[in-house]
């Protein structure tokens, strides 16, 4: 069975070592981005199962990439979840609807962040319907 592959858009290198060191040591397979140059490149060698994105990005934001991801038919059934420092209330409310399946806050919980990504990854996109075909 592969590794489900997790795409993660972060700018800053240690956040990247640290989320990729974490999901690669549960089994998962990691490919990095830091902007939108290379988020499209990176879609060009893998399909990822799930992505992190990053709100904050030099350039064009998290959510407009999310926005222009969610216009691409490959990207309909890609579960895509911020990953961000912005914690105030109504953040999490505010992403969710501009796209985002879920929500990770940083500074990430270590010995916990492995199995929300897996859970979040299992529960797929928001609205969407699996498991129940005949």
């Amino acid at each position: 069975m592969s590794r489900p592959i997790i795409l993660v858009v972060e700018d800053n290198p240690y956040n990247y070592e640290l989320v990729q060191f974490l999901l690669e040591d549960a089994g998962f397979a990691v490919v990095g981005a830091t902007d939108a140059t290379e988020l499209r490149q990176a879609l060009t060698r893998a399909s990822p199962d799930l992505i992190l994105m990053d709100m904050q990005l030099p350039g064009t934001d998290g959510l407009t990439l999310v926005e222009q991801l969610r216009t691409r038919p490959e990207m309909e059934t890609v579960p895509i979840v911020a990953l961000t420092a912005h914690a105030l209330r109504g953040d999490r409310e505010r992403f969710l609807s501009q796209g985002c399946d879920g929500y990770l806050a940083k500074p990430i919980e270590v010995a916990s962040f492995a199995e929300e990504v897996r859970g979040l990854l299992e529960a797929g996109r928001l609205g969407s319907d699996h498991g129940d075909d005949p």
